[in-house]
């Protein structure tokens, strides 16, 4: 123990004070830098939200809402029925789209009856153009032969003719030699008969020919009805061609009809709508009975399977974090409870701050003549991924605090 009179010097109290301060100030200054270290490599801040991805529900089809199986702030499962709509007048959509595509197929196949018996119809015509060119083939070889009958006939009249002609010149020449008892009366008879003889011949041979004439008219005849029938087949077979048509307007219709029914069933299908991931219900403020409307939100889902906290760091604070490393998170509803994440990405843009760099618009930019002698750093988001959320304690938007612990 010191003697009473040293505590009492003033010398030694001034020296023990300035020791104190000494020790006081280097603590402080110790103390200072740990609190800077421990900033810098394990930043952290306050300025947090828990974010996760959100859709909104809205049906593919329209109707009243027949049934709905959840309640607002709900978790559910992935695939699990949330809500139903009248699926009637969707199912007789697809009985009426099955219905359309028979019809069409009936369609199909009565086309195709009918277009084979227009082939056949065509065959027959063919069929009858080539009997009646043949027809007229043997007709006009007739109608040649009667050709040949008729210039025989008429050279047979014309030699007929000739003979006639010399033994009527023969028997005007013996009939006056008679009386002068030139000739004997045998010789101008012999003449007679023979003049006689070729006048029957004579007529005969007209006779032959006027018959030719007559077979060669016939056959003219009969080969110009040829003719005739030759075209009327031909026109016939145009006529069967013609009327013979494709199954292309009925068979093209097919894929419309498919796509009709397909159409159909999903309709059908989008009338039950189902949980596309582990989700819990937020903002269900319909009940069944109301009319859902295509596209129109009917409540939204927030994504449970995935949560991040959205950290804003200081812009010198983003030199000592980088993608991959880890963090805790404390939640505000339980500040006490550290939840591990990882550094996913770092943000790197934010709104440019008017009063520093004014307005950004087409043209030249605004910038404010004032200065603002208070300059604070840019914050810029850090999105951390929670590794095991908590279903209960995490919620869109809760203020959290984010601490970097490095890799």
């Amino acid at each position: 123990m010191m003697p009473t009179s040293m505590t009492k010097d003033p010398r030694y109290r001034s020296l023990t004070g300035r020791v104190t301060s000494a020790v006081i100030l280097v603590a402080a200054a110790i103390l200072g830098l740990m609190v800077v270290h421990t900033e810098s490599e394990h930043p952290r801040t306050d300025d947090v939200e828990v974010l996760a991805n959100f859709i909104g529900i809205a049906p593919q089809v329209e109707g009243p809402i027949a049934r709905l199986d959840v309640h607002d702030n709900e978790a559910v499962k992935k695939g699990e029925l949330l809500f139903e709509i009248d699926e009637r007048p969707y199912e007789y959509a697809l009985e009426r789209a099955i219905s359309e595509q028979a019809a069409l197929e009936g369609q199909i196949g009565d086309e195709k009856r009918r277009i084979a018996a227009l082939v056949s119809g065509v065959s027959a015509a063919r069929a009858n153009i080539d009997s009646s060119s043949a027809d007229v083939a043997r007709l006009a070889a007739a109608v040649e032969q009667a050709k040949a009958d008729v210039a025989k006939a008429e050279q047979g009249v014309n030699r007929a003719k000739a003979e006639w002609t010399y033994a009527n010149s023969n028997l005007q020449r013996l009939e006056p030699l008679l009386e002068k008892q030139f000739v004997t009366f045998d010789q101008v008879d012999r003449a007679r008969s023979t003049e006689i003889a070729q006048s029957e011949a004579l007529k005969q041979s007209n006779s032959q020919l006027r018959l030719s004439q007559a077979g060669l008219v016939a056959a003219q005849a009969q080969y110009q009805h040829g003719e005739a029938v030759v075209s009327q087949s031909k026109a016939q077979h145009e006529q069967a061609a013609n009327a013979v048509t494709t199954l292309d307007p009925l068979t093209t219709q097919r894929g419309e009809r498919s796509a009709a029914i397909k159409k159909a069933r999903y309709d059908l299908a989008n009338c039950r709508v189902y949980a596309p991931f582990d989700a819990r219900i937020t903002n269900l403020t319909i009940s069944e009975g109301a009319y859902a409307h295509v596209g129109v939100q009917v409540f939204t889902l927030i994504d449970a399977r995935t949560w991040w906290a959205v950290a804003n760091f200081r812009e010198g604070q983003l030199l000592h974090i980088t993608p991959g490393m880890n963090a805790d998170v404390f939640v505000a509803s339980r500040p006490n409870v550290p939840f591990s994440g990882v550094v996913e990405s770092i943000g790197f843009g934010v709104t440019p701050d008017a009063d520093l760099v004014g307005r950004l618009a087409p043209g030249l930019p605004d910038v404010q003549r004032t200065l603002n002698w208070v300059h604070l750093d840019s914050r810029y988001p850090v999105r951390v991924r929670v590794k095991d959320p908590s279903a209960e304690l995490f919620r869109v938007s809760e203020s959290a605090v984010v601490i970097i612990r490095g890799k």
